[in-house]
Parts: structure tokens; sequence; C-alpha cells
């Protein structure tokens, strides 16, 4: 889930220094975010499943000025994780940015894995949170929001257009819990 910013802060996010991985997350170099993408360097992302006191995941779509997957819907919020910056770091603070809700607990890491496609590749960590407060969203990074049972979110799977970095990790996160929620 690349987490681009909105237009005003785009030319920033594109300098954004990251740290650049091999096939085993071992850090081989760094470069500015806008050349990752580009070049297609291996760099890290986190993906954070929130839910609210009522256990209702937080279901967005993604503004229309983002650099990539403009538009499209997310069960995650997230985004890349900086130079020198360790995934539960970035895990915690991009849960905060984007839900806008300071304090929440560290969110917990459930798994990893490799998202490759022929445009895309990084190291993907899996995180839930529980945001009890009320949120209120980003809006350079969020168009749209709102907090969805397991059953509604599973229902509007065909049905929407979503990141597929994070409908990938959603997947692989329902396998780790047995096809459950």
């Amino acid at each position: 889930m690349a987490d681009e910013s909105g237009a005003a802060e785009e030319g920033r996010s594109a300098d954004e220094l990251l740290d650049i991985v091999d096939e085993h997350d071992r850090v081989v170099g760094q470069a500015r975010r806008g050349e990752a993408y580009a070049r297609r360097l291996r760099h890290r992302c986190v993906f954070v499943l929130a839910r609210d006191a009522e256990g209702r995941i937080f279901v967005h779509r993604r503004t229309a000025e983002k650099l990539v997957f403009p538009s499209r819907y997310d069960m995650f919020v997230g985004g890349v994780v900086g130079a020198g910056e360790g995934y539960d770091e970035a895990a915690l603070r991009e849960a905060q940015e984007e839900l806008g809700v300071g304090g929440l607990p560290q969110p917990v890491p459930v798994l990893s894995f490799l998202y490759e496609t022929p445009e895309h590749t990084w190291w993907s960590r899996v995180y839930e949170v529980t945001c009890a407060r009320p949120v209120d969203p980003q809006a350079e990074e969020v168009a749209w929001h709102t907090f969805l049972t397991d059953e509604e979110l599973a229902a509007r799977l065909p049905e929407w257009e979503w990141v597929p970095d994070g409908l990938a990790a959603y997947h692989r996160l329902r396998e780790a819990r047995g096809g459950t929620g």
C-alpha cells in the first residue's frame, strides 16, 4: 500500500528516502520514493487492519491524487517504511496519521510477505489494531471512509475496485486466520 500524499505533498513524498531491500528483506541501499517506484526497487511497506470497538473494519477510498492506486478502495491503512525506520514504528505512525487518531495502541504484527507484480515490489508486514476512538482521517489520504463488518466487507470484495496489494494482504490475513475475519 504505497501511501502517497495528496497533490500538495506529492513532491515531498517522491523525495522521501526509503531503504531498498533484497528478496530476503535485507537492506542493500537507499533511494528516493519516486526513484524506487520508477525503477521498481524493492522497499518496505506496512498494512494495518484497523477495527473499531465493535470489531468492524475501517475501509476507505484513496484520494484521486495518490501516485499509486488512486481512487481505489482499501481495507488497510499504512504505507512505506522510511529509511532507517522499523516496521513497528511505521505501522503505528501510519495508522495514527491516516486514521487521524493519537494514542493508538501499538499495532500487532500478524504476517509478512513479498508483494511482487511486473510494476511493483515491496516487503509487506501486516498488522492489526483496535481503534476505540472516533477517527478523523487525513483528507490528503482518504476520500471516503466507513466501518464494515467482516460480512459486509466480504460482500463488497467483488463489487469495488480494491488496491491490489491490500487485497493480497487481506487474503493472506484471512488464510492465516483460517478463513475467518
